[in-house]
């Protein structure tokens, strides 16, 4: 009896530490999380990304609000097909010629074609951390082709984009989360270096601040501007061009910028879609995505309308994709760094997860979500995603999404 007794309990002791013994209880453990974090109507899957196991799921192949998760398909569409290194140009061009005494006789274009960056630097020196396109370096380019006076205007050329301003949660109309969506837009589409208020013409804006820039550097022409498309085969005499794509997805998924995410699905629409609208962008998003084995409903770029949609076995499996691409690394880096960087930098301290994931948030009224990647000690690669769809306590669902990635980064 005693030697039987003795059998089962060892037989017991063998199969807690059984792999599927232990993965029930590690699954069953993120799953409660999940839930107390953000309700039923939450979803969730991990996978070890070396071998493709699945190692935990809930609900993963229901469709749920993505918020700036969105972001993750916005901008990984972005740097394949631009590709890592490729700038924006927005450029000054003339339709007439230039006389001996500095004299150009016509008129300028300031050309925008999509440059979410461009700006001053006082806007982009407070406000993106330094990263910009800096509209004032036209005025020497000018001066150094040897402009000083112009019988024409200045004109605005923003016809890359479409008219409209925003994306559908705000009827496409401005929006009051994120500046004016054009062609040619500056400081973010603020009014003001200071960031209050947004332009009502941000295209005109940036051409008047041109404007008044070269006046103040001596060269004479009328500070009214006005809005024409430049002409074709007309000289170029100025260009300034953006940061590169990779580090304009990292500005965009880092701190979650929501405009920068919106001009960059305008500007995939324009170079690969037929134009420059929301739309044209997210249908190659959506085709992008299930090019890499997944899906999207994209509505937006940033993932403020709620009807931007996926599931998190199709989130973990366009990551998991993504991992493989030829641009895998510069989107991996363009993630925030759990316990360091933007939206995550005051998460995740003192846990196997600080430092050692890389993620996308989203947040909307009773959303919260967290995918990505994380990189464990004994170099195992996992990628997750967590979709919570009933949130209540936002501080709750955060130390929830923290306790569950510091698991998955100590498995």
């Amino acid at each position: 009896m005693r030697r039987a007794l003795a059998v089962l309990a060892a037989t017991a002791a063998v199969l807690a530490f059984l792999p599927g013994t232990a993965l029930g209880d590690f699954c069953g453990a993120l799953k409660s999380r999940l839930v107390r974090g953000g309700g039923q109507a939450s979803g969730l899957m991990v996978m070890d990304a070396e071998s493709g196991e699945v190692i935990c799921r809930r609900a993963a192949s229901i469709p749920r609000p993505l918020a700036s998760n969105m972001k993750l398909f916005t901008t990984a569409t972005a740097l394949a097909r631009f590709g890592p290194e490729a700038r924006i140009a927005t450029k000054v061009v003339s339709d007439g010629g230039l006389d001996f005494r500095g004299v150009l006789h016509g008129s300028l274009y300031l050309k925008g074609t999509g440059d979410p960056a461009l700006g001053t630097p006082a806007f982009y020196g407070r406000f993106l951390g330094g990263l910009g396109t800096n509209l004032f370096a036209l005025k020497r380019q000018l001066r150094d082709a040897g402009v000083r006076a112009v019988t024409g205007r200045l004109y605005a050329d923003d016809t890359v984009f479409d008219r409209l301003r925003g994306v559908l949660d705000s009827g496409f109309a401005t929006s009051p989360y994120i500046g004016p969506l054009s062609g040619l837009s500056l400081n973010s589409g603020y009014a003001s270096a200071s960031a209050r208020g947004f332009a009502s013409d941000p295209a005109r804006l940036a051409a008047r601040t041109l404007a008044l820039s070269l006046r103040n550097a001596g060269v004479r022409l009328p500070t009214q501007v006005a809005a024409r498309a430049a002409p074709e085969g007309g000289e170029t005499l100025g260009v300034v061009r953006s940061p590169t794509i990779a580090r304009l997805a990292d500005a965009t998924n880092v701190p979650s910028n929501n405009f920068f995410a919106e001009m960059l699905m305008k500007l995939i629409g324009a170079r690969f879609g037929g134009e420059g609208s929301t739309r044209a962008g997210a249908a190659v998003v959506e085709r992008f995505a299930r090019s890499h084995g997944s899906g999207v409903q994209a509505v937006d770029g940033s993932g403020l309308t709620r009807s931007n949609s996926s599931s998190p076995g199709a989130v973990v499996a366009f990551l998991q994709a993504m991992r493989d691409d030829s641009v895998g690394d510069d989107f991996i880096q363009a993630l925030a760094l759990t316990g360091r960087e933007g939206t995550v930098a005051s998460r995740m301290h003192g846990t196997a997860a600080e430092g050692r994931c890389r993620t996308k948030t989203g947040t909307l009224t009773g959303v919260s979500n967290l995918s990505g990647y994380c990189f464990n000690r004994d170099g195992k690669v996992m990628v997750f995603s967590i979709l919570m769809g009933g949130v209540g306590n936002l501080s709750l669902a955060h130390a929830e999404q923290d306790r569950i990635a510091a698991a998955i980064a100590a498995y």
